[in-house]
């Protein structure tokens, strides 16, 4: 084997190796994403956890204003406001009959040692007329 072919096959052999390595990798990060939207996602929607972490940061603008005693810019509490509604739609949603906290909900009802009585917030579900059809 001459140097060339040499030098060729240690050049094939490195591209081949970081080949298999960036499919390893490749592999890796699917796992990773496959975990993130399965299995993070159950318990809070990422959009969910992300809007309250941006209604969380103009809460904390308006005490950064407060805490330096200026008057809070009116903008920031129109911001604040429609954060208040959004929030309520978006619990809503998710509260609503079929919705992720929905599901979750009726999965912690289930456990009989929870503190707090998750049952009541359930939609009701209606009883069959026990005594039949009055005519």
């Amino acid at each position: 084997m001459t140097i060339e072919q040499d030098l060729l096959q240690r050049i094939a052999d490195g591209i081949e190796r970081l080949g298999r390595e960036q499919k390893r990798t490749y592999e890796q990060i699917q796992k990773f994403v496959h975990a993130m939207v399965e299995h993070a996602e159950q318990e809070v929607p990422e959009y969910m956890r992300r809007f309250a972490n941006y209604m969380h940061d103009i809460h904390d603008i308006r005490y950064m204003y407060e805490e330096l005693g200026h008057p809070t810019p009116r903008w920031i509490l129109r911001e604040m406001e429609r954060c208040d509604d959004r929030f309520r739609q978006l619990l809503e949603k998710l509260h609503a009959g079929g919705g992720t906290f929905e599901k979750i909900r009726r999965e912690m009802a289930a456990d009989p040692d929870n503190r707090w009585d998750h049952t009541m917030f359930l939609p009701k579900k209606e009883k069959p007329d026990e005594t039949g059809k009055s005519e």
